[in-house]
């Protein structure tokens, strides 16, 4: 499915991040309205032809799509300085080019972990709203900077277990992130709260 080539230039750099596995291609326009979505195979991707295309390339293990960014992880057997010049230069011409992102709208997606989160946060709403906003205000936009993704997915006892996507997830510094930063600031802005672990993915 295409449209009519976009006469706004598109311009896609390319940011290491934390994860050296990892790399962040930033785009000069919407890619996402909100939320995020992660692939980890061109028949997952069927919906989102740029991803299914992007697995097209040897050695990419996952695509990754948020807001104005698209973080894509690799093999061990590929090397960077081999591939991102490539991989710009296609994420810009298929923008550029009109074709659509997506062939169905994402929404049903983005929006999955909200009934979920109603069941876990019965009877902590409260300290579940204060860790929201902490989350939003403070760690959010860090780990968005380093091409990654994370979002609450429960609070039981004490005990906040969250879900880290995009670079975030595998990266080897993940763990320091989780305790040294995130856990440390939540235990400071919001009573009640012992530990953060991360979903396993």
């Amino acid at each position: 499915m295409s449209t009519t080539p976009s006469t706004t230039p598109v311009t896609v750099y390319a940011e290491s991040t934390p994860n050296p596995a990892s790399m962040k291609f930033v785009v000069n326009g919407m890619i996402l309205p909100e939320g995020y979505l992660e692939y980890f195979s061109p028949e997952a991707a069927a919906d989102c032809p740029l991803a299914a295309q992007l697995f097209g390339f040897s050695g990419i293990r996952s695509v990754f799509l948020s807001a104005n960014f698209i973080t894509i992880t690799k093999t061990q057997d590929l090397e960077w300085d081999d591939m991102v010049h490539i991989l710009r230069e296609f994420i810009r011409s298929f923008i550029q080019s009109g074709e659509k992102i997506f062939s169905v709208h994402p929404a049903k997606e983005l929006m999955a972990n909200e009934e979920y989160m109603k069941d876990v946060s019965a009877g902590n709403e409260e300290t579940v709203q204060k860790i929201r906003e902490v989350m939003d205000e403070y760690i959010r936009p860090a780990v968005e900077g380093d091409g990654g993704a994370i979002d609450l997915k429960s609070y039981v006892n004490g005990i906040v277990t969250v879900s880290l996507r995009g670079s975030c997830s595998g990266c080897p510094s993940s763990t320091l992130t989780l305790k040294a930063g995130i856990e440390n600031l939540l235990k400071q802005m919001v009573p009640g709260v012992q530990e953060v672990i991360a979903e396993s993915l």
